[in-house]
């Protein structure tokens, strides 16, 4: 897949693409159904596909106090986006003149002579220009004007009706309930960071831990949970059975918050190195023990829990 950082002056051979517009954060089952109309538009036509997507997500630009929110961070967002079989992904940089850019302005100038789009396809609840004045009718009519089609996709819905959402994907991870966000998701949602340097607490009980900064990831429930778990070596990665905690450490007075997962049958150094974490189940809250003894026993308790729980979905 090709990446372009900019979205004016693109090469010719990028020009001339069905493009997919959207900030795609999740790239859950709805953007899936609005890339895959686009995929089938790019096939028919003998075009490439080509995603436009913005960074950072408008929402970080106008509402900066907000708490951290995001499901796909950009490296994991633009991973993503490769695996659905993208050609090339556009990604323009959100800031106060592309806030300031009107709606027709923004057809004409980014879509039309920036990367040439030959056919563009969006939500039906796509909005775009300043005050978000732009909306897929607008699209339509100035695409029709400057000789370029549109597709307007409807809501796509789960089989309870309920619409494919970036918000419901956040609540039900904010209630510790990541397999009702890995339906919506169609994959189970992930969190990856760089492995810190820790105290080795874990070690020295019998259950060392690589440790990540959750950073702008949306804050999910804390406490423990059964993942998989995803080393990165040498561009692949293998992934292991674990169980994980998010949370504070309350029984060493801990106030950082961080993601500790213990890989299960895995010996090796994890610092410096890219892991990735998948969130499987829920096992039970973050909780404060009252002795180091206490609290082994209970991550014990904990690993049998998640093994289980893992079992189960190695069986779906």
């Amino acid at each position: 897949m090709r990446l372009f950082r900019h979205i004016s002056s693109v090469p010719t051979d990028a020009r001339g693409a069905v493009v997919a517009i959207g900030n795609f954060d999740g790239l859950h089952r709805g953007h899936q159904a609005v890339i895959a109309a686009a995929r089938a538009q790019a096939d028919a036509d003998g075009r490439a596909l080509a995603l436009l997507t913005f960074h950072p997500h408008p929402r970080r630009f106008f509402r900066p106090d907000d708490e951290p929110f995001r499901l796909t961070p950009f490296r994991a967002k633009v991973r993503a986006i490769a695996d659905l079989g993208v050609d090339t992904l556009f990604v323009g940089r959100f800031d106060a003149k592309m806030a300031a850019i009107a709606a027709d302005a923004f057809v004409e100038t980014i879509l039309y002579r920036g990367i040439g789009a030959a056919h563009v396809v969006v939500g039906h609840d796509f909005a775009f220009g300043n005050k978000r004045a732009g909306n897929p009718e607008l699209l339509q009519k100035m695409g029709a004007e400057l000789g370029f089609g549109v597709t307007i996709v409807e809501p796509a819905k789960g089989a309870d009706g309920q619409v494919y959402s970036s918000s419901v994907i956040r609540q039900y991870l904010r209630e510790g309930q990541p397999q009702r966000a890995a339906e919506l998701l169609g994959r189970l949602w992930e969190i990856e960071g760089r492995v810190l340097a820790g105290d080795q607490r874990g070690r020295t009980i019998g259950f060392p831990t690589a440790n990540i900064d959750p950073g702008e990831y949306v804050q999910q429930a804390r406490g423990v949970y059964a993942v998989r778990a995803g080393v990165s070596a040498g561009g692949e990665t293998t992934w292991y059975d674990a169980v994980a905690n998010l949370g504070v450490r309350p029984t060493v007075d801990g106030s950082r918050l961080l993601l500790e997962t213990h890989l299960f049958d895995f010996d090796g150094d994890l610092y410096g190195r890219y892991l990735r974490v998948a969130l499987v189940d829920y096992v039970r809250p973050e909780r404060k023990f009252d002795s180091f003894e206490a609290l082994k026993q209970q991550i014990a308790a904990d690993c049998q829990a998640a093994r289980e729980k893992l079992a189960v979905y190695a069986q779906k």
